[in-house]
């Protein structure tokens, strides 16, 4: 039985800043931003939206009646939980709709939460082939302003519904784990601003690629040339680039021009975005299947998750025929381009006023999906 991803979609909230105007703030070189990071623009949110309106606003074009129905389980991969015991996706499950008899819970293992949720999915669903469930990677990425994570925060969300004979990506057995015991970034209970040390981080995430990437190898006696693109977390661009070269070095230039090139496809989204944590992956490969010139059905992808802390994996799967017709390039492209461009006054005072869950307020936002009050330290969601 074949079980995968049979639709996708992905969610920013409507505001960015340029990344050009960023560095000229914060008196750096725009070049820094642009090429040593390799980020344009920066998503930013409001107090009204968090998670859980991403994620709703990311899964509702998604479901029709008859998912909903079907649906049984509803993940949230997440490393800022709005709440230290009441997950996430129990309020999801109301909001969207999803039949009452439904396990709704969340993961947390850094940025590699989310592919916990669609591999426990995966598992779930062969057991129980009519089901259905709901995976979403939800985050917010914040470090502070005038910080040195700074260019590299973003939000948004990705929803995808894992299934039997799923529409566009078959998800294969195949797959490498690793766990590392490692402070590369962490944020203790209490701390708003994780900390990071990033040479460190930067050595682990391309070390773990290599690790893991070795192992599969040996495991399944598999190349790169088994391989028709390679999809990373991408916290940002330039680092899943890095990562990819570690192993390009040893393949023909031919070899080395394919996956450079996929790679580019991949992170079309990315550098307009930012980081978006547990779902940096997953908009990697939505931006790879929609703006790719050479994938095709039968097409197989390579996906690299990393958390720091650190647990990785890699892991692939195989294009259906037709999933063109599943995917939502022009959708996707006018969000992005429909997004309100911050001035750098307007972007710290966005990033200044935040919310406040101990004092009673009301909010005005357009999203259809939004928070609409606090009271009693309890969010209210416009439905």
């Amino acid at each position: 039985m074949n079980v995968g991803i049979d639709k996708m979609n992905f969610f920013v909230p409507p505001y960015y800043v340029d990344m050009t105007d960023l560095a000229i703030a914060r008196d750096v070189d725009p070049n820094k931003f642009l090429i040593g990071i390799g980020q344009e623009q920066m998503a930013v949110s409001p107090k009204s939206q968090d998670i859980v309106t991403f994620a709703a606003n990311a899964a509702k074009q998604l479901l029709t009646p008859e998912d909903l129905a079907a649906i049984d389980m509803v993940i949230v991969g997440t490393e800022t939980s709005i709440d230290e015991s009441k997950a996430s996706a129990v309020v999801l499950h109301r909001l969207l709709g999803v039949q009452p008899f439904a396990r709704s819970f969340e993961i947390k293992e850094a940025c590699y939460g989310a592919t916990a949720g669609v591999q426990l999915a995966k598992s779930h669903v062969r057991a129980n082939p009519d089901s259905k469930v709901l995976v979403i990677a939800s985050d917010i990425a914040r470090y502070g302003l005038n910080s040195g994570g700074e260019p590299t925060q973003g939000a948004g969300a990705v929803a995808m519904l894992i299934s039997r004979d799923p529409r566009i990506l078959v998800l294969e057995e195949q797959n490498a784990m690793l766990t590392q015991d490692i402070y590369d970034f962490w944020r203790p209970v209490g701390h708003q601003y994780p900390l990071v040390d990033g040479p460190l981080s930067n050595a682990t995430y391309i070390d773990s690629f290599q690790k893991v990437w070795k192992h599969y190898q040996a495991k399944y006696q598999r190349s790169l040339a088994d391989f028709d693109a390679l999809a990373f977390h991408i916290p940002y661009t330039k680092m899943g680039k890095k990562a990819l070269l570690s192993i390009l070095e040893t393949e023909s230039e031919s070899e080395q021009a394919r996956m450079l090139a996929s790679y580019e496809e991949s992170i079309v989204y990315s550098r307009k975005v930012g980081n978006l944590y547990t779902g940096s992956l997953y908009l990697g490969l939505i931006s790879l299947l929609e703006n790719s010139n050479t994938l095709a059905a039968g097409s197989r992808i390579g996906l690299f998750s990393y958390g720091s802390g650190a647990v990785s994996e890699f892991f692939s799967g195989t294009l259906v025929e037709g999933y063109e017709a599943f995917l939502a390039k022009e959708d996707h492209q006018m969000l992005l381009n429909n997004r309100h461009k911050l001035s750098i006054d307007e972007y710290e005072a966005m990033f200044n006023d935040a919310l406040d869950i101990d004092t009673a307020a009301t909010f005005e936002d357009a999203l259809p999906f939004s928070i609409t009050a606090i009271e009693g330290t309890i969010r209210t969601y416009r439905q």
